[in-house]
């Protein structure tokens, strides 16, 4: 009964060590792609970042992108500290294990010798039928008898057991140094991820001196800026007025289309679950913007948002439609306007190449050009309208 308990301990002790491995290995896969996706973006912020200072552009955009690029050095430092503190709790469960297999192989071998000792003893066979003969009763000369037979194959089997447990021993072993291996890379990667941290915020720190003095430039900056948007604006309203007439004109009726009032309520139905039209971290989100030193200064509002990405990125339309127009904008390059059933459309800006034409259907995911690269920096805007009233994408593109 002892032999079997202590049996089942020994079994219910390597579950729960296998167990808090697998658990700790999730979470540092989950960590580690979070991680992969922060250095993912950081990157890309860099490149925008190097891509403003080479221009000489707007001071107060490139104060924007390093903070957001800050936020993700903290994340990414924070993940950082968590894999490490997973790894470790690793190397302690193993380490433990390491010890308790490593005293299985010693008493092990404690027995195994005692066994070999007792057969190189009892080697002669006259000496073994002595000892069986000597015994008290025909009971005991039995157990005797049976002892002997028994004991050449408990030696077979503790040496079976003996190779089998040093074997996953040695394997556990290479394990833990690989774990060490990858503890100490990410120790290392832990501190530069700390030194490029501390040098954003040096460079971002400078950015705000800077702009402190430049008030009135900024001012004018902020002024030109908003022109842009309103003429942008104007253009949309002005285009999604002249698609209504013209639906109107080519449908001879009042009523609206039965294709197009399904698409809108297949739009609708949508809402939340839109694929996003290029991959990449949000920089600009919608809304009232203030600026990020002159508090009091109000940047000209975003009607919708827009993401970074690598140049040449393709664009892909959100859901089905038709082409209505495609433009070109002051700050926005080539725009594509697609229109949704009767209601909604939307707008995807600062392209170089386009791959559609005025009156194309579109179907969801299907490439409408590839982004550029406009005042030294790759990010496409992205707009979605309700008749004239402008909507915030994030609320209609599916969550990532």
């Amino acid at each position: 009964m002892k032999n079997v308990a202590r049996h089942i301990s020994a079994c219910v002790c390597t579950f729960m060590l296998l167990v808090s491995l697998a658990a700790s290995a999730q979470d540092v896969t989950k960590q580690q792609n979070r991680k992969a996706q922060l250095e993912k973006e950081i990157k890309l912020l860099d490149s925008q970042i190097s891509g403003i200072k080479k221009q000489s552009t707007s001071a107060t955009t490139r104060l924007e992108l390093l903070r957001q690029n800050i936020t993700n050095r903290k994340a990414l430092v924070a993940e950082s500290e968590a894999i490490i503190k997973n790894l470790n709790d690793s190397l302690a469960v193993m380490n433990k294990g390491l010890k308790g297999l490593q005293q299985e192989v010693d008493t092990l071998v404690f027995y195994y010798e005692k066994l070999v000792r007792t057969a190189y003893k009892y080697r002669d066979a006259r000496v073994w039928y002595l000892y069986v003969f000597a015994s008290e009763n025909l009971g005991q000369a039995f157990r005797r008898a049976a002892y002997f037979r028994s004991l050449s194959g408990q030696i077979k089997d503790r040496a079976e057991d003996i190779r089998d447990k040093k074997s996953a021993l040695e394997k556990k072993k290479a394990v833990l140094n690989d774990l060490k291996q990858v503890s100490v890379a990410m120790k290392n990667a832990h501190v530069k991820e700390l030194n490029d941290l501390r040098a954003d915020e040096k460079e971002a720190e400078q950015l705000v001196k800077q702009l402190k003095k430049d008030r009135k430039k900024i001012e004018g900056q902020i002024s030109a800026k908003k022109k842009e948007v309103n003429a942008l604006n104007k253009e949309i309203q002005k285009k999604i007025e002249e698609a209504k007439k013209a639906k109107k004109k080519s449908s001879g009726s009042k009523k609206d289309d039965p294709q197009d009032i399904k698409l809108t309520g297949q739009f609708e139905g949508n809402k939340g679950k839109l694929p996003w039209p290029v991959s990449g971290p949000v920089v600009g989100n919608f809304g009232k913007r203030y600026h990020p030193v002159h508090k009091n200064l109000e940047l000209p509002a975003n009607e919708g948002i827009d993401i970074a990405v690598e140049n040449g990125e393709e664009v892909k339309a959100v859901f089905d439609g038709t082409v209505l127009d495609v433009f070109v904008m002051p700050s926005y390059g080539q725009c594509v306007m697609v229109q949704h059933g009767t209601t909604y459309f939307t707008f995807y800006c600062r392209m170089d190449k386009i791959a559609v034409k005025k009156g194309d259907k579109v179907r969801t995911g299907q490439k409408l050009g590839t982004v550029g690269v406009i005042n030294g920096t790759s990010q496409m805007h992205f707009e979605l309208w309700k008749d004239k009233d402008p909507q915030n994408p994030s609320n209609w593109l599916r969550k990532k």
